[in-house]
């Protein structure tokens, strides 16, 4: 079974733990340890109210707030990790990179070029589990490709991962709030 398998099963045992016409809209699978997998989904509240419910794999509401925690934060980390990778579009720098590499041909280029394509495809495309496995290979990528555009410059990528510290605890703020289980 395949990750959207993952992604589907979850969504589909979540609304059994919500209220009777609330809606699953988002689940993002998380695995803060190894071995602990955690999705977390967004609940369309019949209310109109945006709801949050946590389901592990075997389709347990989580109710530790640790864990919660854990969970929320590994997947903003992730989402932050993944926008601000090689500038936030990695697409563009790559098409960049080559043109630069075809009109002008400056040393080191193909480097930049390599380190691009590889941070590319470790992001992938969506669905992806977040992991901090996951937020570890895409900051040494990262930083990989910086290091090639700018050796000794600053990491822009890190300063991001710093920056996004608030709207972190802020989201899990926002999701024991929404909570639609009592936490412990």
């Amino acid at each position: 079974m395949g990750l959207a398998d993952d992604l589907e099963r979850a969504a589909a045992l979540a609304p059994a733990h919500a209220g009777a016409g609330d809606v699953v809209s988002g689940v993002l699978a998380t695995e803060f340890e190894p071995g602990r997998r955690i999705y977390v989904c967004s609940i369309d509240v019949s209310d109109g109210t945006r709801g949050w419910l946590a389901v592990d794999a075997e389709g347990s509401v989580v109710t530790g707030r640790a864990d919660l925690r854990a969970a929320v934060s590994i997947a903003a980390l992730c989402e932050v990790a993944v926008d601000a990778a090689g500038g936030g579009d990695l697409d563009g720098l790559l098409a960049s990179l080559i043109d630069l590499r075809e009109r002008e041909a400056p040393e080191g280029i193909e480097e930049a070029e390599a380190a691009a394509r590889a941070l590319r495809e470790l992001v992938g495309e969506p669905p992806q589990l977040a992991s901090p496995e996951r937020l570890d290979a895409i900051g040494a990528a990262t930083r990989r490709l910086e290091g090639e555009l700018d050796p000794g410059g600053p990491s822009p990528f890190a300063a991001a991962l710093k920056s996004a510290q608030g709207a972190v605890s802020e989201l899990q703020r926002e999701v024991e709030a929404g909570y639609l289980r009592e936490l412990s």
